[in-house]
């Protein structure tokens, strides 16, 4: 599968200051920026900009970033889904997972999420994808936003529909742990009947085990 990336941007206005979306941008151009000490959800500032460097490497690999300026204020993140989990257990290329979404406290709450998640989809290579993304409230900052569990899952899934994501159930247990938790997905246009029941096998696994 060729893995094209279409450059997009746009200008988001907010009441502290405008922000550029832009992406999926390359590893030399996100080397360049600055990237800012609050983005703090998934670890280290400075290493998880080398981590977002080493994504955007990766053939399928797409970051889209909100930036004021030089300085890096929200990005997400897109790759094949760990090894590890259940989802790439089918090897399906044309499966990707949105893996991290995060904007500093000083511009939450001003559609820079959702705008991230906008710029994401205008890139037409995604209509051969199925994204998919899985939620879990643990992960959440339910302290930060002051938000309980099923407030923030609101917000959350909320969010997620600007890009065209939706609820999708799944026997995964680590999901079915939960009830706030879930996974959410985007069927591209242009995948075929046949990747999408791939997909729903790896959803229900467990059904097949019996």
């Amino acid at each position: 599968m060729e893995h094209k990336k279409t450059y997009n941007a746009k200008e988001l206005k907010t009441p502290n200051g405008n922000v550029i979306i832009e992406g999926p941008i390359s590893p030399e151009k996100l080397a360049g920026y600055e990237f800012h000490e609050h983005l703090t959800a998934f670890r280290q500032p400075r290493e998880q900009h080398k981590a977002l460097i080493e994504i955007a490497s990766l053939p399928e690999g797409r970051i889209i970033i909100a930036r004021r300026l030089h300085m890096i204020v929200g990005y997400v993140t897109y790759l094949y889904p760990d090894p590890l989990e259940r989802w790439s257990e089918g090897k399906m290329e044309e499966l990707i997972e949105l893996g991290a979404i995060e904007v500093i406290p000083e511009f939450r709450g001003l559609s820079v999420a959702k705008n991230l998640l906008k710029v994401s989809m205008m890139d037409d290579a995604m209509e051969d994808y199925i994204t998919i993304t899985t939620e879990y409230y643990w992960h959440w900052d339910l302290k930060g936003t002051g938000l309980n569990v099923w407030e923030y899952r609101k917000v959350m899934e909320k969010m997620m529909n600007a890009g065209g994501l939706e609820w999708y159930a799944t026997d995964d247990p680590e999901i079915c742990s939960h009830p706030a938790n879930c996974l959410m997905a985007r069927i591209g246009k242009r995948v075929e009947s046949e990747s999408i029941q791939k997909f729903d096998r790896l959803r229900f696994m467990n059904r097949f085990m019996y």
